[in-house]
């Protein structure tokens, strides 16, 4: 393990990491999540979940990436596991895998996007059409099309080949500190103009006023579920990416520093969006998913001035997004491949990704409307969505709560989170107390309700 690839900088580090976690969930599930469950109020319990549980679990995860200096099943194997905990290792892998194999296709569509915004056909509207019936149609013209959106996938799979390829330093962190000031200069500047509008400050009051009448147990489970899921909680990612962490680094401060930017694009994410929607009354529009992103942004950008430029920009911003998830996503098969069967990188990298051609191209093609590619009545694309992101994430959850709070070697989560005497260790005991308890019995929560759904 003395050759092990880490990351060269402080700032790559967490600029990689942030870009692992900073994904397509801070931009259209947590704007509809707020605005369905109580404005602020939802924001505040978010908040909480991310810093009393999402911290805690991310640090977990570190301490086995670091001590385990290997993928999301060596990390386990490493640290002295007996088998049957190697497989939460393997269910942490075969989730982002299948994860992938979807979030390439939208990333995809971000893509083409981001190029119709820059040719200005996105805003070729027919004659006598509405605004929103002609967004809605380009959105299912592009989701259910058979080439365009293909090949925007493919290119974005060639992109994750190329930087993956390149290594670690040489491509992950490169591209993640070149992306992430971008991401976040994008986002200052479409605050501005957002918060500038006429009747912005509606939209504002709209986010940041608190209805705690719509609180209720659901949405205590929603928002901790978008808080592990924004900060790609058991996908292995962290795991991955903490075995790249120099043994310097403050595991604690890091997790806390991840989820600030993360919850900071998110917030900034509601600041761009509400008040765009309330200044061209737009309050009735759907702020769910595809929707929001690829008709109800566009006709805002529609009625402004300047229309290409702000279109290209938020597209710009949802297309690194997207690429800097897939990228670490990506990274937790190449690991794997890597490490578990003593190949190069290169190789690696080809064995991974080559098969993704094929899946996404079955994701992409399940979404016709009369598709055959369907499981269990739904496609393929919701298919691997549902199971992935609703069911083996809370299972590897709670797997790693539970082997880092009572099975892992013992003494590991105070080392690491002290660097071996080296830094405090004050906050191991909180820590270690809610991946024991308190984490572990949310997670599960939160996995029943959506099986009680």
């Amino acid at each position: 393990m003395g050759d092990k690839a880490q990351f060269g900088s402080k700032l790559g580090l967490i600029a990689a990491t942030v870009g692992s976690a900073v994904g397509l969930g801070n931009v259209w599930r947590f704007p509809a999540e707020a605005q369905a469950n109580g404005g602020a109020a939802f924001l505040i319990i978010y908040i909480a979940c991310v810093f009393i549980l999402g911290v805690p679990v991310m640090v977990s995860e570190f301490a086995l990436g670091r001590a385990g200096r290997s993928d999301a099943i060596g990390s386990f194997k490493n640290i002295g596991a007996a088998k049957p905990w190697w497989a939460v290792g393997a269910l942490a892998i075969c989730a982002s895998y299948m994860i992938l194999c979807f979030y390439m296709v939208v990333a995809g569509w971000t893509i083409e996007y981001l190029w119709a915004s820059i040719t200005g056909s996105l805003y070729d509207l027919a004659a006598g059409t509405s605004l929103e019936s002609s967004f809605t149609q380009k959105m299912q013209s592009m989701i259910q099309g058979s080439t365009d959106p293909l090949i925007s996938t493919y290119f974005v799979i060639l992109i994750n080949i190329g930087v993956l390829v390149v290594g670690v330093q040489k491509g992950i962190e490169r591209l993640s500190n070149t992306l992430m000031p971008v991401l976040f200069l994008v986002l200052i500047i479409m605050c501005c103009v957002s918060l500038s509008l006429p009747g912005a400050a509606e939209g504002v009051k709209d986010f940041l006023s608190p209805d705690f009448s719509k609180i209720n147990s659901s949405v205590v489970l929603n928002a901790l579920g978008q808080a592990f899921f924004s900060l790609s909680l058991g996908m292995g990612i962290l795991i991955t990416y903490s075995s790249y962490f120099p043994n310097s680094t403050k595991l604690t401060k890091t997790a806390l520093t991840v989820s600030l930017l993360d919850l900071l694009v998110a917030v900034m994410m509601g600041l761009v969006i509400f008040p765009a929607i309330a200044s061209f009354n737009l309050k009735d529009a759907s702020l769910e998913g595809t929707t929001l992103v690829f008709v109800t942004l566009p006709e805002v950008f529609q009625m402004m001035p300047w229309t290409r430029l702000w279109s290209v920009l938020f597209f710009l911003l949802l297309t690194v997004a997207a690429v800097t998830s897939t990228i670490s996503i990506a990274e937790v098969s190449v690991a794997f491949v890597s490490d578990r069967f003593k190949i190069s990188r290169i190789k690696a990298c080809l064995v991974t990704m080559l098969p993704i051609f094929v899946f996404s191209t079955i994701c992409s093609m399940s979404l016709s409307g009369d598709s055959f590619l369907k499981i269990g009545g739904v496609s393929v694309f919701d298919f691997l969505d549902n199971v992935a992101t609703n069911i083996l994430l809370p299972v590897v959850s709670i797997g790693v709560c539970v082997y880092m709070g009572w099975f892992a070697p013992k003494g590991i989560m105070n080392d690491e989170i002290s660097n071996y005497g080296s830094v405090s260790s004050h906050p191991a005991p909180a820590i270690i107390l809610i991946i024991r308890y308190v984490a572990p019995l949310l997670i599960a929560l939160v996995l029943i309700s959506y099986f009680m759904n």
